[in-house]
């Protein structure tokens, strides 16, 4: 199979048919072999009589219907997992995104050789107060993921090679760093392409103001499991050894202090009088539970069933 358009939605009924029936327009026109899958993300209209009547007409279409909103991260990840295409195209339901952009998305992956192709919105048609903290995130993305050719993380057509899909794990919020994640994952030919962005024709936008601080936190996450994920001890440890040597190093510093004044019979207050000794004592208690926290962390990380899952991509052997 050539390609499969994997599509999560929720309360998109209004904008199903079109959109079907563009992307069969223009997988026809090219002679593609394809498959779509609409994840119905628990909506609350008939957005999933639409669909099964969809698959009725078409031999194209596959649904996939969640009990409950589960978020598009868990419809990504299911399609993700159906998806039988050799490029696995993703986007929005709401006909903000051109299913003409298919063809050539397909060409960069399959002739270019592209991992992942990511769509730019270049020119939007957002209000102010949704495209610049988009860019401000962006710029944020760009900069710890270190993937410096991206302009839209966030954005919703994207390409994807099938091992890509197969081999990467979209969780919680995780959509929006699906590139980052791919090339956490090994696939670092990572491309972008100037994609035409429309106006919605149906309903309204499903997410809030709120996705930006949840995002950054998210990237934190991320930033950190990439990094540290499997040697927790390198980070919490070496905080703890730091902030203990410190604290205790201040603490003998009082210390002695008291005990070169007693010697040359100088009056001096109690240590527990002082309110660095304190300090000293808390910044040592600090970094024991910094220390040992990145020592159980150590311990869950080496019991873990994944630690030596490894992205291995070929394996050779002698007369092959």
């Amino acid at each position: 199979m050539d390609i499969s358009v994997v599509i999560p939605l929720f309360n998109e009924a209004e904008s199903l048919p079109e959109l079907n029936a563009w992307i069969a327009r223009v997988m026809n026109e090219h002679a593609f072999n394809y498959e779509v899958i609409y994840i119905n993300d628990g909506s609350t209209d008939n957005s999933w009589e639409v669909i099964e009547q969809l698959t009725n007409e078409s031999e194209h279409v596959r649904g996939i219907k969640f009990r409950r909103n589960y978020g598009k991260s868990p419809a990504l990840y299911c399609g993700f997992k159906e998806a039988q295409g050799d490029v696995v195209i993703t986007m929005d339901a709401d006909l903000q995104d051109s299913p003409d952009e298919i063809p050539e998305l397909y060409r960069m992956v399959m002739v270019e050789g592209y991992d992942l192709v990511s769509g730019y919105k270049q020119k939007r048609y957002d209000p102010l107060s949704k495209t610049i903290p988009t860019k401000l995130f962006n710029a944020t993305v760009r900069r710890i993921s270190g993937i410096k050719n991206l302009h839209d993380f966030n954005c919703g057509l994207k390409a994807y090679r099938k091992d890509v899909v197969k081999n990467i794990e979209v969780y919680g919020e995780m959509h929006r760093f699906i590139p980052y994640l791919a090339k956490n994952a090994g696939f670092d030919k990572i491309g972008e392409k100037v994609v035409h962005h429309q106006a919605r024709k149906y309903g309204k936008s499903k997410f809030g103001l709120n996705r930006f601080v949840n995002g950054y936190l998210d990237l934190l996450t991320l930033w950190f499991l990439s990094s540290f994920g499997r040697k927790p001890m390198h980070v919490f440890g070496f905080l703890g050894t730091i902030v203990f040597f410190i604290g205790f190093i201040s603490a003998a510093i009082i210390g002695a202090g008291k005990l070169i004044a007693l010697s040359r019979g100088i009056p001096q207050r109690l240590v527990t009088d002082s309110p660095y000794f304190y300090i000293s004592l808390t910044m040592m208690m600090i970094g024991t539970q910094l220390f040992l926290a990145g020592f159980l962390g150590d311990l869950i990380s080496r019991s873990s069933s994944t630690r030596n899952d490894y992205q291995i991509e070929k394996t050779i052997r002698c007369g092959e």
